[in-house]
């Protein structure tokens, strides 16, 4: 079985795992994919906004990169998301699982399908996320002496330039607890492709508006939970899933 890690901000290669680049052509374009050597040779990486961070949210080639898992052969996909926290639930330095999300971007390639040649497909949005991944991280996290929040509903901005604080208050009336600017448009392909998916969310700060001082995390904290992060994601990607049912709600 072959697997994959998703990362973002802060996250641009898979901590203490040597990768070779491989580049996988799709009818999107050609993606930068980092695969493991020795043991972890099914294990692949896609930074998607570049290992230099060059790659802005709004044009993250999606598409290209989620097909990129699929002619891949990758079963099951792990991301990693930084986040601004709207509810206190988890505040800075915190993580939290994501369970739901809100689609507030605007003119993305959000689907494979768009009628004609590439077909048309409704695909099922009750449970975005792997519910049996979800539970294997809160395991492994548990089992770690790390707090991971177990639910969480991410809203997904267009970007790049971040939230006033009347959007952001607007955003926790509507019950979102994390804003960022990738994980929907990922997740809605991902579920397309049918594919085993579990997302967490770190926050690096306050959303705007929530209190008077953002409060970054230092770049030392982020590395912390960085690494941590991955740990549970390579543990829990390879694991059995006795209770998934992603299968059964995609028909």
């Amino acid at each position: 079985m072959k697997a994959a890690i998703l990362g973002g901000t802060g996250v641009y290669s898979i901590e203490g795992i040597e990768t070779v680049e491989q580049l996988v052509e799709t009818d999107y374009g050609r993606v930068p994919v980092m695969r493991g050597t020795g043991k972890w040779e099914n294990l692949y990486f896609i930074s998607r906004h570049g290992t230099d961070h060059s790659v802005p949210p709004h044009m993250v080639n999606y598409r290209a990169n989620i097909q990129a898992l699929i002619k891949l052969g990758i079963e099951r996909v792990f991301a990693i998301y930084a986040v601004g926290s709207i509810s206190k639930v988890v505040p800075p330095g915190g993580v939290g699982l994501l369970t739901q999300f809100i689609d507030v971007t605007q003119g993305r390639s959000n689907t494979f399908y768009n009628g004609g040649a590439s077909g048309l497909k409704h695909t099922p949005m009750d449970e975005p996320y792997c519910r049996a991944m979800g539970e294997k991280i809160l395991a492994a996290a548990d089992k770690k002496g790390i707090t991971i929040g177990k639910s969480g509903t991410y809203i997904c901005t267009n970007g790049p330039r971040f939230e006033t604080p009347a959007e952001i208050k607007m955003y926790k009336i509507w019950g979102a607890d994390y804003v960022g600017m990738t994980a929907a448009t990922e997740t809605a392909l991902i579920r397309e492709a049918g594919l085993h998916f579990a997302a967490v969310a770190y926050s690096i700060n306050w959303a705007a508006g929530i209190e008077e001082d953002l409060a970054f995390i230092s770049d030392e904290e982020m590395m912390r939970i960085k690494n941590s992060l991955t740990e549970i994601a390579l543990e829990v990607l390879f694991a059995p899933l006795e209770s998934c049912k992603c299968k059964e709600e995609q028909e």
